[in-house]
């Protein structure tokens, strides 16, 4: 599976050189890594991101969010954004923050 290129590229530009940040192409798609614990990543024209089992449920009340299912199972923690619901680099920016952030509560691999 093809991953868009242009959010790709937005997030690289949001992330700019943060060295704890690194990039690896898995599931189809090009992930984000912090510290070696991934924080989201561009699947097709969506994003998946790691919010948490604890915040799962409030990140599937925005706008444009549904469950992450790899294979007919739910991954719980994480969420898919659909690429619509990114067009604005506010929006982009804060899911990109907050995956980050549940990504620092991991120690470094």
């Amino acid at each position: 599976m093809a991953y868009d290129e242009g959010l790709a590229e937005r997030i690289r530009h949001r992330l700019g050189a943060d060295p704890d940040i690194k990039e690896q192409r898995m599931f189809g798609g090009l992930a984000f890594l912090y510290r070696g614990n991934m924080a989201v990543c561009v699947s097709g024209d969506d994003l998946m991101v790691r919010v948490g089992t604890d915040n799962a449920d409030a990140a599937l009340t925005r706008p444009g969010t549904r469950v992450m299912d790899m294979s007919g199972r739910p991954m719980r923690g994480w969420v898919l954004v659909d690429g619509t619901a990114l067009t604005e680099d506010d929006i982009l920016g804060r899911w990109i923050d907050e995956g980050r952030a549940f990504a620092a509560t991991f120690p470094a691999k």
